[in-house]
């Protein structure tokens, strides 16, 4: 039988001491309100006159999921956005991580802080500021563009960037774009931990750039993909604050903008009813579970971690 070291004891007791206060903010700040918002789909919560409450049952769920459609399409223009915004930004931090990395840029800690800046900056005045940029009339976007390559952009007949269906997503992208400091430096972080012998050695075998990035750089950077994909996918199925700040919630244009955090807002705070809303966010929830899921099953065959057994 083997006997537990005091010494081992004695290190549990002061890990959990150190931890004890993360552990009891997770309990007080997360497991109890998703815990009460699992009563609360069972009931109707008007906020505004709470008197009124009473227990309904499944109604709200079966209400959710089969009477509904207001559900789908949030689900849907989420998911499209998602499959817009996502491939695009994780391409953009990518590029600017190799170019902030690279032994060829001046300047390169000046450059490097300008990227991260933005992140400092409250999203809510970053937005306003973009929306200003993207204004049809006096945005510095469409006079660029109309000086630059002759195109008729500015004005209502030019590129409307937040009010066209067609380019909402986009301009939404381009906003995010902004923001990207923390992805590249996680990024790069990735990049200068991967061993410099494996570079030197492939060029003394003569493997051009492309090799070595296909080869060498992207199937190293693998662990931190994943850990972008993953956080880059539950934070877009949270996508709110942009949306919200620029038009409150309206889904202008024409319901693009009406994801499904806006829908459960209003569910929940616009229209008082709290059981639907939870219901809504317990929707959310299991619909990032699940994408979450099939990304850490299907890891298995694209993510390398260096020094892992077969």
């Amino acid at each position: 039988m083997k006997l537990k070291s005091p010494l081992r004891g004695w290190e549990t007791r002061w890990g959990l001491f150190f931890i004890a206060p993360w552990l009891i903010g997770f309990a007080v700040f997360y497991l109890a309100p998703m815990a009460a918002s699992i009563g609360f789909t069972t009931l109707h919560m008007d906020l505004a006159n709470p008197d009124r409450q009473h227990f309904v049952g499944a109604a709200n769920w079966i209400r959710a999921l089969t009477a509904d459609p207001e559900i789908y399409q949030g689900i849907g223009r989420t998911l499209l956005f998602t499959l817009v915004t996502l491939p695009v930004g994780f391409a953009f931090a990518l590029v600017m991580a190799l170019l902030l990395n690279s032994r060829l840029l001046l300047g390169t800690s000046w450059f490097r802080t300008l990227f991260y800046l933005p992140t400092m900056i409250p999203l809510v005045a970053g937005v306003l500021i973009w929306a200003g940029v993207l204004n049809e009339q006096t945005g510095w976007m469409n006079r660029l563009i109309q000086t630059a390559t002759g195109f008729h952009a500015v004005g209502v007949a030019g590129l409307r960037w937040m009010a066209d269906p067609a380019l909402i997503y986009f301009s939404y992208t381009l906003i995010g774009l902004w923001g990207l400091g923390n992805t590249i430096l996680v990024l790069m972080a990735g990049l200068q931990a991967i061993p410099t012998e494996l570079f030197e050695a492939a060029e003394i075998d003569g493997a051009s750039w492309t090799v070595r990035m296909t080869r060498i750089t992207l199937p190293m950077l693998t662990p931190i993909i994943f850990y972008n994909l993953v956080i880059g996918l539950i934070g877009l199925m949270q996508y709110f604050l942009v949306p919200f700040v620029l038009n409150g919630g309206s889904g202008f244009p024409d319901g693009w903008s009406n994801f499904i955090m806006i829908y459960f807002y209003k569910q929940s705070f616009d229209y008082n009813n709290m059981g639907y809303g939870s219901v809504i966010a317990w929707i959310i929830f299991f619909i990032g579970l699940l994408f979450t899921a099939l990304l850490f099953g299907t890891s298995r065959r694209w993510v390398f971690y260096a020094g892992e057994k077969e």
